[in-house]
């Protein structure tokens, strides 16, 4: 074999083999496609919470949530899940606090958990699937030397 075509296939292993990395990078975040949609949690008064995802394209998942009590905004957040360094990572935007990013520690097709030990609360962010319309967001970490968790069960709703 000649020295050019061994290059030519060194050139193409290569370009095949960055391919089915980008291709599992897409896969991994595919797997995160159940998040995708409207989601709301009402009840308690009038405070409702309102959380949507675009679907994944480019390696990243955008979002943003806010919470409302009858026409006055009490918070909002922007979040984006992308693909960095071969991990997920969960990146909010709260308003009135600075951005934090956690990273996935568990990916399925029903449960992902996000970490960052380094924050103050939470620690953890995790969503959990239950069937195709609900899913349960949750925030747990320790405050105050005590361990906490907050549940958001949300509902699919249309967006509009």
């Amino acid at each position: 074999m000649s020295k050019r075509v061994r290059n030519l296939a060194f050139v193409i292993s290569c370009v095949c083999a960055h391919a089915a990395v980008a291709q599992q990078r897409s896969a991994r975040i595919g797997q995160l496609s159940w998040i995708a949609g409207c989601w709301r949690q009402s009840g308690g008064g009038s405070r409702v919470i309102d959380e949507q995802w675009m679907s994944h394209r480019g390696g990243t998942m955008l979002g943003m949530s806010r919470t409302v009590r009858g026409d006055s905004l009490l918070e909002f957040e922007h979040l984006q899940i992308l693909e960095r360094s071969g991990r997920l990572v969960y990146h909010a935007e709260p308003s009135g606090q600075p951005p934090a990013d956690f990273v996935a520690s568990a990916v399925s097709d029903t449960l992902v958990i996000f970490e960052n030990p380094e924050h103050d609360f939470p620690q953890r962010i995790i969503y959990r699937r239950r069937g195709t319309d609900s899913l349960v967001a949750r925030i747990e970490g320790t405050r105050n030397g005590q361990t906490r968790g907050i549940d958001f069960p949300y509902t699919r709703v249309s967006c509009a």
